[in-house]
């Protein structure tokens, strides 16, 4: 039997993907700015069998729709939200082996600092820390660094790349092996014959000088992306060690993994070098029937507006103005004319190009997001959800999931009390930690890039 990646899909916010039920009589929204929940959270993580802790990111307030940011603010939509880059070692020292994939944009970051903060976590979770690569898809955020407003949607990826080619540069090319002597007769610390500047003058960037920080366990952060446009495809083909996809389908799922698999192949890295996950809501308990009781008590507390709202901070797209019954792709057409949009073109191919088969009206694409945003939601027992996760593997050709939930602290606890020791007795789930000593360690069998991903080639 197949081991499947299991990652925590979650962000400091009150609300982050199931809209309105803070308001729920067993939530606990202000847990996001408790971190001693969090480490408690982070431990029974561990203990169930996740391998990452995953933390998204955003760094604007979602204003587009209806023209303001009053309805996010209102309902609490991935807003006010913390750094989670800020958590993450307190998290580590209280875990062992669970790493942490933290989203950080290459739009609202300079990469020489950036560099920094990843090398430095990577030191102090001994090799634990993994990267969500984003271009952003804020407006909002671009107004607040003083940018004025965002790049074209394809240029943002080809600042990207440069964006990688700088930070590979520091992690992978400053120091020399043997750089660190710390030889107190000779006096020499460091040899400075073996530390190296990055030497990077580009189109974006300037970076002559060296790293601030020497290579941690696994040098690079293990690298994630989500992108699923054309562009964000290759950008994550030439990139990414693990590639993370929503859909509302088996087939649309597929269709991006095969995608993917055959971009990485043009890069000349194998069909295999990157893991593929899927983002996935899960409302478990201890039989069909209580699971699916839970799940209908979610529904009196959802929030369409602030669900629309989430998409609208994604995609770029106000349907504040259309009806319910308005098809989608009719108020794409009338908001865009040619439908080509400068947002987050992911989710809104979530609904239109991957889902041929359905014609999503407004209302409806309000109605999906309110739990679990863009992806599926499987409800019911720890066998039922296990063998609909084993389907989704099967059909979609994923490697794992990102789990997504209703409410975090009610949702996570159940899966980890009725999902996982099925997953386990399946074999799906290592009866204890995987082996390695790093995240990318445990999920490649190696600690460092591999030699056909591009940051290698900066090693001297």
């Amino acid at each position: 039997m197949w081991l499947m990646i299991l990652a925590a899909l979650d962000m400091m916010v009150p609300t982050h993907q199931s809209t309105g039920l803070w308001r729920y009589p067993r939530a606990q929204p202000e847990q996001y700015r408790d971190l001693r929940f969090w480490t408690a959270h982070a431990q029974m993580l561990e203990r169930a069998g996740f391998d990452v802790l995953f933390l998204a990111d955003a760094a604007g307030v979602y204003d587009v729709f209806d023209g303001s940011g009053r309805t996010a603010i209102r309902s609490g939509m991935q807003y006010p939200a913390l750094d989670p880059l800020t958590a993450v070692s307190a998290l580590a020292a209280a875990t062992t082996t669970l790493g942490f994939g933290v989203t950080a944009s290459v739009s609202y970051e300079q990469p020489y600092l950036l560099a920094r903060r990843f090398a430095s976590l990577d030191h102090l979770t001994d090799g634990r820390i993994g990267w969500n690569i984003v271009t952003g898809y804020q407006e909002s955020a671009m107004r607040n660094l003083g940018a004025g407003g965002q790049l074209p949607h394809d240029a943002r990826y080809d600042r990207a790349d440069e964006f990688m080619d700088v930070v590979c540069a520091l992690w992978e090319g400053t120091f020399e092996p043997g750089a660190l002597r710390a030889d107190a007769e000779s006096g020499i610390y460091l040899d400075p014959d073996l530390v190296h500047g990055a030497g990077h003058e580009g189109e974006h960037f300037s970076v002559p000088g060296p790293a601030l920080v020497a290579p941690g366990p696994q040098r690079t952060p293990y690298l994630f992306q989500a992108g699923s446009s054309p562009r964000g495809m290759a950008f994550a083909a030439r990139h990414a060690e693990a590639m993370f996809f929503s859909g509302t389908s088996t087939a649309s799922v597929r269709r991006l993994t095969d995608a993917a698999r055959a971009g990485l192949e043009r890069e000349g890295r194998g069909a295999d070098a990157a893991h593929m996950l899927m983002s996935i809501t899960v409302i478990a308990d201890s039989t069909d029937a209580e699971a699916a009781e839970r799940a209908a008590s979610y529904a009196q507390f959802a929030d369409r507006q602030a669900a629309l709202a989430l998409f609208a901070g994604w995609t770029g797209l106000d349907l504040a103005p259309f009806a319910p019954q308005t098809p989608l792709a009719q108020a794409v057409a009338q908001l865009t004319g040619d439908g080509a949009i400068e947002g987050n073109r992911s989710a809104l191919q979530s609904f239109l190009e991957l889902d041929p088969d359905r014609d999503w009206t407004v209302g409806e694409v309000a109605a999906h997001m309110c739990l679990g945003a863009r992806g599926p939601v499987v409800i019911g027992s720890g066998a039922t959800v296990a063998e609909e996760l084993e389907r989704w593997m099967a059909e979609a050709g994923v490697d794992g999931f990102n789990i997504d939930y209703g409410l975090r602290d009610v949702d996570m606890t159940a899966f980890a009390e009725h999902v996982s020791p099925e997953l386990r007795r399946r074999g799906h789930l290592p009866g204890g930690a995987r082996p390695g000593s790093t995240l990318r360690g445990r999920l490649t069998g190696a600690d460092h890039l591999p030699s056909t991903h591009p940051g290698a080639a900066f090693r001297r």
